[in-house]
């Protein structure tokens, strides 16, 4: 194994700091523009059903699909971004895939053909249960 030396030390230091300013570089630019690189759109049939997905707007903090709208059947599908940049959706919410089309994917998977419900659509209440009578 080599010996490390002074001159490999400070060519390793200047590799490194080399390195970091130019993603510095490019990060900075990309925050000028404005312009947040995401997951490309995408329009397929997948499985005989249409998924969808492509950049949305508002970007308020409580969309946590970073921007981005995914659809099956031109319902929406709720994504998320986790912090490691993998996806999750409420049909595979345990099951993170790398893109947002891996998720319309895995959802329509899950869903063996059953369609879409859009939340917030409300569900129907079960018959309550009728209490026993007290015996004497």
């Amino acid at each position: 194994m080599p010996e490390l030396t002074r001159r490999r030390a400070l060519g390793a230091a200047a590799a490194l700091a080399a390195a970091a300013g130019t993603q510095t570089v490019a990060v900075a630019r990309a925050a000028d523009t404005g312009h947040h690189v995401g997951p490309e759109a995408f329009d397929e049939v997948y499985r005989g059903r249409r998924i969808t997905g492509r950049a949305a707007g508002g970007g308020h903090h409580h969309e946590h699909g970073a921007g981005y709208a995914v659809f099956v059947d031109g319902v929406e599908l709720h994504v998320m971004q986790n912090a490691d940049g993998s996806w999750i959706s409420v049909v595979s919410h345990y099951d993170p895939v790398p893109t947002p089309r891996a998720a319309a994917r895995a959802a329509v998977v899950e869903l063996q053909g059953a369609p879409l419900v859009p939340l917030g659509m409300p569900m129907p209440m079960p018959m309550p249960m009728p209490m026993p009578m007290p015996q004497q």
